[in-house]
């Protein structure tokens, strides 16, 4: 049976809790509460990494195994996503699941073609500019994750049934039954998942995560269950995608972001009703030899970090040392230049227009890099004006939170389809809410906050049945002959784009093995200071990096790389030391 999950938040609607949660979060949000990492990461060794026909690469073992399991019954890569996506949705409830949304990136070895599944949440037909604003004041970010303004018309569900719709070859019910199974049985308590629960006191305000995440460490074992996710992936299983947007699924989640204390509880059921996922062409752009695809709008990840390539590509990083001041000075003012023009120009592109063609013109990314000083940082990283447009007034982007309520994994087939997915809850635990099993999403709060950028209006305002912009960014690289050479994702947030960069410069210009790539210390820069990774031998250049006029922070950064590579007739993956994911294949 379908039940609804805990509907009321711990503390009341007044106004000493309306201002005093908010500040809690962003607290918690500084301290890096929610993101533990693993304290002795262990890199896979290469013997378990090497396959021949079939591979996947992602967060849990359990969830592999669910994939190549797939595989070996002559699955395509879209059935094995399904099956390891549904498992990460248990095990990794946090960072991802059916409450939430994603973006499918697939290469399709028999067109020879590269396209995007769109899953993104979408805002409600109610939502407004000013949806996270009062009297002209932005709302603290603390405040509007756990409100009834953050949640999104869930986009997951519907992303997975389109993709298999077109692709799928096993039956849509045997591809959520291992995981219904698994969330009814249990399975020992992930140790990453306890960390996190232990680490986030906030999950004690709120009814839902306090019941739920709190309430599966004070039981008398420590194994993971959840039978209400079990019992609505067998719903779904049985009645089909479309039973999250109608019936007793979408009845329950409308009545529980109603129920919110706070917030603008405007979800209606015809919002679930109109949802519908998008089948877009990926954004791909050469890179030296190859040809890379990555996400489309409303993923920013795509064309940030092809601009970043672009620009790269007028320096010799070939011949550059990872760990050179010099390199990373270069990497940071790329991206610095990229996020300028991200910020400015990227949104949903069924409500905003995306000069996407000139953003990643050559001509317009041999000017960009011609800005670079390759001894001094920029006094401002303006966007540029591409296609003639008029310079952007923004000199400094708005300050994005951490978020890492997000998952990557890598499949390929033995008919050589690639899928590279990544999906996301945004903030770790989403929302706070839980109904019928799932965490809900809080993705509304990637829209900007402030809908005006100069005397316009921003690309990625709040409006009706938009999407917010992302920064999840999937890729997958071509070599000259358009075959599949390179799949790989991360989680993180905005800093996924720096964690891919890395990775796709690792590999394709110092020639790195796809974990040794991973592996690589991570340095990010989004137009707010260089971010380089604590304890890794990179932190040992802030002081280099500060004399060339750099802001520099040194931070905990636990990206969530998964990827894939190809080796002579075979593949051979990268699986993130800083998680416990794993990569395996036959």
């Amino acid at each position: 049976m379908l039940t609804n999950g805990p509907t009321k938040p711990l503390l009341h609607n007044g106004p000493v809790s309306r201002w005093i949660i908010g500040p809690l979060f962003v607290l918690m949000a500084a301290c890096g509460a929610t993101d533990p990492g693993t304290t002795e990461p262990v890199t896979q060794p290469e013997a378990e990494r090497l396959a021949e026909r079939h591979m996947v690469s992602a967060a849990h073992p359990a969830a592999v195994e669910a994939g190549l399991e797939v595989l070996r019954n002559g699955g395509h890569a879209v059935d094995a996503a399904i099956a390891v996506q549904m498992v990460l949705g248990f095990i990794e409830a946090p960072e991802t699941g059916i409450g939430g949304g994603g973006f499918l990136l697939l290469h399709d070895a028999t067109r020879g073609t590269t396209h995007m599944y769109d899953g993104r949440e979408t805002a409600p037909a109610a939502a407004t500019p000013d949806r996270f604003r009062t009297f002209g004041i932005e709302h603290p970010l603390g405040l509007a994750i756990p409100s009834g303004s953050s949640v999104g018309v869930p986009g997951l569900i519907s992303m997975l049934g389109k993709a298999h719709a077109d692709h799928g070859r096993i039956s849509w019910a045997e591809l959520l039954e291992p995981a219904a199974r698994l969330a009814e049985s249990g399975l020992p308590m992930p140790p990453r998942l306890r960390q996190q629960i232990e680490s986030d006191w906030s999950l004690r305000l709120f009814a839902d995560t306090r019941q739920f995440f709190r309430g599966q460490l004070d039981g008398a074992d420590s194994t993971l269950r959840n039978p209400e996710l079990a019992a609505t992936l067998r719903h779904l299983a049985l009645e089909g995608p479309d039973a999250l947007y109608h019936g007793p699924v979408a009845e329950a989640i409308v009545e529980r972001v109603s129920s919110a204390r706070w917030g603008k509880a405007d979800m209606q059921l015809s919002d679930l009703a109109n949802y519908r996922s998008v089948v877009r062409d990926a954004v791909c752009a050469p890179y030296r030899e190859w040809t890379l695809c990555g996400g489309a709008p409303p993923s920013s990840g795509g064309i940030t970090i092809l601009q970043m390539l672009g620009m790269l590509e007028h320096f010799d990083l070939p011949q550059m040392s990872p760990e050179d001041p010099a390199t990373v000075h270069l990497i940071a003012e790329v991206s610095r230049l990229a996020f300028a023009d991200r910020n400015h120009y990227i949104g949903d592109p069924d409500s905003v227009e995306i000069p996407i063609e000139d953003l990643l013109d050559r001509d317009y990314l041999s000017q960009r890099a011609g800005l670079i000083n390759p001894l001094r940082a920029m006094e401002h990283a303006r966007p540029g004006e591409p296609g003639g447009r008029i310079e952007l007034t923004e000199l400094r982007p708005r300050s994005e939170p951490p978020e890492h309520g997000t998952s990557h994994f890598s499949v390929v087939d033995g008919d050589g389809n690639l899928v590279a997915l990544t999906s996301s809850n945004e903030a770790p635990f989403g929302s706070r809410m839980l109904v019928n099993g799932m965490v809900l999403n809080n993705q509304l709060t990637d829209f900007t906050f402030n809908p005006h950028l100069g005397q316009g209006a921003h690309p990625n305002a709040v409006g009706p049945g938009k999407r917010p912009r992302s920064s999840m960014s999937p890729f997958i690289v071509l070599d000259q002959a358009g075959e599949p050479v390179l799949v790989v994702g991360s989680r993180g947030g905005s800093r996924i784009i720096g964690y891919v960069l890395k990775t796709l410069v690792g590999v394709l210009d110092w020639g790195l093995d796809i974990q040794e790539a991973i592996a690589l210390p991570n340095l990010v820069e989004r137009g707010e200071g260089i971010e380089l990774e604590e304890n890794t031998s990179i932190a040992r250049l802030a002081d280099s990096l500060r004399e060339m006029g750099h802001e520099v922070k040194i931070l905990p950064m636990t990206s969530g790389l998964h990827g894939i590579e190809r080796i002579g007739n075979g593949w051979r993956g990268g699986a993130d030391p800083r998680l416990d994911g794993v990569a395996r294949g036959d």
